[in-house]
């Protein structure tokens, strides 16, 4: 009967010795380690980085940047912008090859509260932008900053010309075939008017009697 015990427990321990090495593994066993996966959600044009050219390009297969004007360009890119509580006016583009979005770039930075409209237009590749900001100036009281703005080229630099105290551009329109672009804000009196060329930027506004 001792010699019966010994073996017993002799073929116990035995066992035990191979449960722990199963349960412990090593390198090569085939036992998978757990990994870290890290994901970043797409970066929209509501929840933006700072400054201009940060942050990283938005997959293609991202869910669209939501804004508040967008406009195709004839060679396939897209440009975007929003009106950004506490920074202003951000753009984002869109190219046309890869279908990535650019990262959010504030085009002019302000605090003060948007108004209800945002022009953006494309004239080839150039794109016009007018915005307005005004404290209440989404109810109906008129603005107090007004912002015309011109892209060309990659969309990298931005022309800004910001007016105070002044009720906003209506509307804008190409000149001919110079390329030139014109901003126009008529009342029952005046007819105001800002040119913008590709070669000197924005002149000074020009007034006129209807």
């Amino acid at each position: 009967m001792r010699m019966y015990g010994e073996r017993l427990r002799a073929l116990a321990g035995a066992v035990l010795v191979v449960g722990v090495a199963v349960a412990c593994g090593g390198q090569g066993d085939g036992v998978a380690t757990p990994a870290t996966v890290t994901t970043t959600a797409p970066t929209t044009a509501h929840d933006t980085g700072t400054g201009a050219g940060t942050g990283a390009h938005a997959s293609p297969t991202a869910p669209a940047p939501r804004f508040d004007a967008e406009v195709g360009l004839p060679d396939g890119r897209r440009v975007g912008m929003a009106y950004v509580e506490g920074r202003g006016l951000v753009e984002r583009h869109r190219d046309a090859d890869s279908g990535r979005w650019s990262a959010p770039r504030v085009v002019y930075s302000t605090a003060t509260d948007r108004c209800q409209s945002l022009t953006l237009k494309a004239f080839g590749g150039t794109v016009a932008v007018i915005a307005d900001w005004g404290s209440y100036c989404y109810d109906g009281e008129p603005p107090m900053e007004s912002l015309a703005a011109v892209g060309t080229g990659d969309l990298t630099r931005w022309d800004t010309n910001l007016t105070r105290s002044f009720d906003g551009w209506s509307k804008v329109a190409s000149v001919g075939a110079s390329g030139d672009l014109v901003f126009t804000r008529s009342s029952t009196e005046w007819l105001t008017r800002l040119r913008w060329s590709a070669t000197d930027g924005f002149a000074k506004p020009e007034e006129s009697r209807r």
